[in-house]
């Protein structure tokens, strides 16, 4: 009896001293998708760094494809008023010191700052820090899959498959044996599973080690919201984690990223900055704290929403939501209930907090936070802002 009574106490100073660590630890802003330079997008990379940091993100992750930004390359910068514009502005923030170029007839060539070079100008402890990362891209005929892979060292050349979940699995295990080699906590997301519809909720059913996945993307050509004959990324996420729960895998998480591409030309047909991102609750801004609290759950994807509160105790599933004024809110709390083959709505609360006790006969719970507040710059016209957290279960 004394040793049940002592096991009793013991597990639940274990409880609630993780509750009290939880509340502890602090919220930190990041994109996990970030283009330059360095492959296709239209920006150096110390202009993109100083964006987000301005504007408030504390981690990004610069994921060129099939390339880290290391070694010697240069870039043209094309003939055009609009970006000459941005060079200049560009030598004007950092010094003819700081650059190596050379006008020419057809635009001015420039050799890029590797991430070694730059990363010293923006990083402070606790305040931002920048993730050695890479987008591992591969095709299958005309079928485009793009992985990230975040806290790398070296470069992960991309690995073919005969057939699109093969392909995935490659690339998967590629990214997560440099973690290994390493010795490091690497993670790797698929990313835009509908862009040239591409990938399937079946394809990631067959998947093993797949663990995050975008949710939202804010590239104008991936499809987040699917078709009439596609799944949105949203039902898929649903559908997969149905799916590994059956199978006894850990559940799908789900990340927002802007996928940004596009630096001086603005609206949905771009690729802009700003779009999607990731809060992650975690006890130190570094890349074992940050990736070790999403490989945890502890953490929500955003276009614009954010909490105040968010906790799940074992069975409860609690929102509140950092108000914005004259902005109202929706709590949907989305799940799956027993010998069911799709999710729904479990439950709607019209007030900017809410707590969901997840019932026994419920799978997975997750919610989606809707706002009236229309999303500046969106993805697609008429969005308004959105969060999600991470799917929860009954322990």
């Amino acid at each position: 009896m004394r040793n049940t009574i002592v096991f009793s106490i013991l597990m639940i100073s274990l409880f609630y001293g993780s509750v009290l660590k939880a509340q502890e630890n602090k919220w930190y802003k990041g994109n996990l998708h970030t283009h330059s330079y360095w492959s296709d997008g239209d920006e150096f990379p110390e202009m993109i760094m100083q964006w987000y940091k301005d504007r408030d993100y504390q981690f990004v992750a610069l994921s060129d494809h099939n390339i880290i930004a290391e070694g010697v390359k240069a870039i043209t910068i094309r003939n055009e008023r609009l970006y000459l514009k941005a060079f200049e502005e560009y030598l004007d923030e950092y010094g003819e010191d700081w650059m190596n170029y050379r006008r020419l007839e057809d635009g001015v060539q420039v050799q890029l700052k590797t991430l070694e070079e730059f990363r010293p100008l923006f990083e402070e402890p606790e305040k931002f820090m920048i993730f050695k990362a890479e987008e591992v891209t591969s095709y299958l005929d005309d079928k485009a899959v793009h992985m990230g892979a975040i806290n790398i060292d070296t470069v992960i050349q991309p690995r073919k498959g005969n057939t699109i979940v093969e392909l995935i699995q490659n690339n998967l295990d590629a990214i997560m044996e440099q973690g290994e080699q390493i010795g490091k906590t690497v993670l790797q997301h698929l990313n835009h599973p509908n862009f040239t519809y591409a990938v399937t909720a079946n394809d990631i059913k067959q998947i093993d080690g797949e663990r995050f996945f975008e949710v939202f993307n804010g590239h104008p050509y991936v499809n987040n919201y699917g078709d009439s004959i596609h799944d949105s990324t949203e039902q898929m996420w649903d559908q997969v984690n149905i799916a590994y729960l059956a199978m006894d895998k850990p559940l799908l998480f789900g990340i927002a990223t802007d996928d940004s591409h596009h630096y001086h030309k603005f609206g949905s047909k771009w690729s802009n900055a700003g779009r999607g991102w990731v809060e992650v609750r975690a006890e130190s801004l570094s890349p074992e704290s940050i990736l070790k609290a999403m490989y945890a759950g502890d953490f929500y994807a955003s276009t614009g929403v954010e909490l105040s509160k968010m906790n799940f105790d074992g069975t409860k599933l609690s929102i509140a939501v950092k108000e914005a004024k004259n902005v109202n809110y929706e709590i949907q709390f989305i799940g799956v209930q027993e010998g069911s083959i799709e999710s729904e709505i479990l439950k709607t609360v019209k007030e900017p907090q809410a707590t969901f006790e997840i019932p026994a006969d419920v799978l997975f719970v997750r919610a989606k936070i809707i706002s009236d507040k229309l999303k500046k710059n969106p993805y697609q016209e008429g969005d308004v802002e959105v969060a999600w957290t991470q799917p929860v279960s009954r322990k």
